[in-house]
């Protein structure tokens, strides 16, 4: 048994090393389309996918391809072609929402997939770059360009979040949003930091090429015991976290939501002849049985299109959904005080059983093409969301205390995917709100992909998140991340529950990305330490 183990752990070192120089021998174009079809391997991590293990060959792939190449800009080139391939496959769904209107806008498709893509792509290249440049230094044994190269991953990933308005979409840490414990570490560290975890797990393999099997076996088993490690914390906060639903509300409000899907196609929702009959069946589901126990309705975004602001007859009409003594929240324009000229906003109305409106927010986070053009008087096209000009931009998170519920900060569509950017600071909410339109990506990865972001917001505040899709994904979220109630994607119907309670802020909550800074700090000093004690082994 103990020869049969020896030659086996041989025969596995042996076969990773002997791929290692195959991947270094490559000729360049070759180099870059395994880059790139690396690239599109990693993305099927991602949700709706869950394909994890194959980070396990994309990322020991891309790292002996950036160690091997001829040099720092070879290395750029491979992480462009392996950035461009991650986000080919991760924002392909968006090609949908060019098909929406497709006389108009069709043609704008094969242009702007393949050129997002191409930006994002830049952050990883500037990552592989890094990484190079530092390998020298920093990265002086091959676990410590694991470690390198996670955290110089994670650095360009945090600022692809938030230059030029950000897109922090598919980070590598959403990929570990099919465990429920895993994801507990966001209460720490956040996304940005399960992305570190995620990326230290899928370098790792590439030890199996060491020229040392027993620091590759080291190194392996102490990379498990540190999975292990985030895992089991996870395990301890939910076995201290009860169930919050049962038949009756757990809050001290008694708050009992009911949320409405209607599931209309983006395709028929602006044609000025259905629109009202779209109004009449969100009035038609809200009234469903059990509307007598309902304390607050919500519909999804822009589920009213007009401005109910200047229309009385209408939100005496849209009145008949509120609950006896409650609200109904719902998605509709807005033209606040404050809006330059006529422009209006994308916002969410608050509506009490006489029809007057009692209170109401303005997204701020902006989608760009979608409600705004950048360079609008140098690009020659319109936005994607019916209207002429851009949508008004509000001033930014906010605390609304609207009638008996507890207080909640508004988040429209995208808004939700912001890491550390989702409430008012100096207010803190006891719940999100998250009213979207899916409908523009039809049955894509693109819904999947964003309900998991909105997820992983709730376990990062400590706060449930319910959410209201036109088409779906609708759901009451816990402040653990927790599923408790959905709609699945493409289904009309209602959800009705209680308001889970809300916890007291966790670490990320208080500090935001002010604890993923000092973990960057700390592993970039410990590669430093350790680059001065031992001899450069490249």
């Amino acid at each position: 048994m103990g020869e049969a183990s020896f030659v086996l752990r041989l025969s596995v070192f042996g076969w990773a090393r002997g791929l290692r120089g195959r991947v270094g021998a490559m000729p360049g174009w070759q180099r870059y389309g395994l880059a790139l079809l690396l690239g599109a391997l990693g993305a099927l991590a991602m949700p709706p996918w869950h394909g994890l293990p194959l980070l396990l060959l994309a990322f020991p792939g891309l790292i002996w391809l950036i160690e091997t190449a001829p040099g720092p800009r070879s290395a750029f080139f491979i992480g462009l072609a392996f950035g461009f391939g991650h986000f080919l496959i991760g924002v392909h769904w968006i090609a949908h929402a060019f098909l929406v209107d497709a006389d108009r806008f069709a043609w704008l498709a094969p242009l702007a997939i393949p050129g997002l893509a191409l930006y994002l792509a830049l952050f990883p290249a500037a990552a592989a770059l890094a990484f190079r440049l530092l390998m020298g230094s920093l990265g002086r044994r091959a676990w410590h360009r694991c470690l390198l190269f996670a955290l110089t991953w994670v650095v360009f990933e945090w600022l692809r979040g938030h230059l030029l308005t950000g897109f922090p979409w598919t980070l590598l840490g959403h990929g570990w949003i099919v465990s429920e414990t895993m994801v507990q570490t966001a209460a720490v560290f956040g996304s940005y930091g399960l992305s570190v975890v995620m990326v230290i797990a899928a370098t790792m393999p590439s030890l199996l090429a060491e020229e040392k099997p027993r620091v590759a076996i080291r190194s392996l088993l102490g990379t498990l015991l540190l999975l292990l490690f985030f895992w089991g914390g996870g395990a301890l906060r939910l076995a201290g976290a009860e169930v919050p639903l049962t038949d009756r509300p757990l809050t001290e409000a008694g708050v009992h939501l009911r949320l409405v899907q209607a599931n209309i196609p983006q395709r028929l929702k602006w044609r000025p002849d259905l629109q009202r009959r779209h109004l009449d069946r969100h009035l038609a589901l809200s009234l469903r049985k059990g509307f007598d126990r309902a304390t607050v309705v919500i519909w999804p975004e822009m589920a009213v299109p007009y401005l109910l602001g200047r229309d009385p007859k209408l939100r005496r009409h849209l009145a008949q959904a509120v609950p006896k003594g409650g609200l109904l929240l719902t998605g509709a324009p807005r033209r606040s005080p404050g809006a330059k000229g006529a422009a209006p906003s994308n916002g969410v109305v608050a509506l009490d059983e006489r029809g007057g409106i009692v209170g109401g927010y303005d997204k701020f986070h902006l989608v760009p093409f979608g409600e705004y053009v950048p360079l609008r008087d140098l690009l020659p096209i319109s936005r994607l969301v019916p209207g002429i000009g851009d949508f008004h931009r509000g001033p930014g998170p906010v605390t609304l205390a609207l009638g008996s519920l507890p207080p909640l900060s508004p988040l429209i569509c995208y808004e939700a995917i912001f890491p550390g950017a989702v409430l008012e600071k100096t207010a803190r909410p006891r719940w999100l709100l998250n009213v979207t339109n899916d409908a523009w990506f039809g049955k894509s990865a693109g819904p999947y992909q964003h309900f998991a972001a909105a997820r992983l917001r709730a376990v990062e505040e400590g706060l449930p998140l319910v959410r209201a899709a036109n088409t779906g994904i609708s759901a009451i979220i816990d402040p653990y991340g927790r599923v408790l109630r959905r709609l699945d994607l493409g289904v009309a119907g209602v959800l009705d529950g209680p308001l889970p309670a809300a916890l007291n802020p966790p670490p990320y909550g208080r500090f935001g990305d002010w604890g993923l800074l000092g973990f960057l700090l700390a592993g970039f000093g410990l590669l430093g330490a350790l680059g001065r004690r031992h001899p450069i082994r490249l």
